[in-house]
């Protein structure tokens, strides 16, 4: 009877001594309640507690925590649909403020931080929130730390993971920029066409002004010939008259040498025309 009462004893007090004693590992904190109401927050390491008083009511890490936040809608001050999500990093500093200031922690913060950032991307433009991640990361930490402040809770940083527009806005957003490159191209062709016919134009101006300047430098060349001619026949003979007839013959001396030439062809005044330019020596 005795072995069986000591043996009870030590079991009983086995027990108590499991029940009382607290390995806390690292990286964790453990609320501790006594009968039903906080007591205190056992540190990493070994801890004492009265067994059937104390109860371990919650274990908190206070390694930092990643909060995944889902994707959401989001209207942008231009009446735009975007789809936006995020990641949140916190750690817990005040563990019995997480587990008695809010029911659940976690999904405050996601909740949180939904809201706001729905509440910033629509004061934004499509483009600027496209564009300005690191403006709306600023203003979301901004907005929601202070908050999760009270819970015991220090917001590390927060990230935009993605930021696009919904499928349809995306859709119509290819089917304008396939509208602007077609656009472009047509200018371009138009722009094309348009200097090559000013070029063309430029081109057929400066052949008429060469042109021109030819037919001047011939005129010039005709009036020394003239010139030269009138000297040399003394006033005797008109000098048009000579060139035209010299210009006459040197005519028919080509065609009547031609390889193509079947007759040769001799006005009838021929012969007045050969004693206009034989001059008074030749007498028909």
């Amino acid at each position: 009877m005795g072995l069986s009462l000591s043996i009870i004893l030590i079991v009983f007090a086995l027990i108590i001594l499991m029940k009382g004693v607290r390995l806390v590992p690292q990286g964790s904190k453990w609320i501790v309640q006594r009968l039903g109401k906080y007591h205190t927050t056992l540190e990493p390491g070994l801890s004492l507690i009265i067994p059937f008083v104390d109860s371990v009511a919650y274990k908190i890490t206070t390694k930092d925590i990643v909060l995944d936040i889902p994707s959401q809608e989001v209207i942008t001050r231009d009446n735009v649909v975007i789809i936006a999500n995020a990641v949140a990093y916190i750690n817990i500093v005040q563990p019995e403020k997480a587990v008695y200031g809010i029911e659940n922690y976690e999904q405050g913060i996601r909740t949180l931080v939904q809201t706001s950032l729905r509440s910033i991307v629509g004061e934004m433009d499509l483009d600027n929130a496209l564009s300005s991640r690191d403006q709306i990361k600023a203003q979301l930490k901004q907005a929601i730390s202070a908050e999760i402040a009270d819970w015991g809770i220090t917001l590390k940083t927060v990230e935009i993971q993605d930021i696009k527009p919904s499928p349809t806005m995306q859709l119509a957003m290819e089917e304008q920029a396939a509208a602007e490159r077609q656009r472009r191209a047509i200018v371009t062709r138009a722009d094309g066409q348009k200097q090559a016919a000013i070029l063309e134009a430029d081109g057929r101006l400066e052949a008429s002004r060469r042109d021109a300047r030819a037919q001047v430098v011939l005129a010039r060349g005709s009036e020394a010939s003239i010139r030269l001619i009138s000297q040399a026949l003394d006033g005797k003979e008109m000098p048009a008259v000579y060139l035209l007839g010299e210009q006459y013959i040197k005519a028919m001396n080509d065609l009547a040498s031609s390889n193509n030439s079947k007759m040769v062809v001799l006005p009838a005044d021929i012969l007045s025309t050969i004693k206009g330019l034989a001059g008074d020596k030749f007498k028909v």
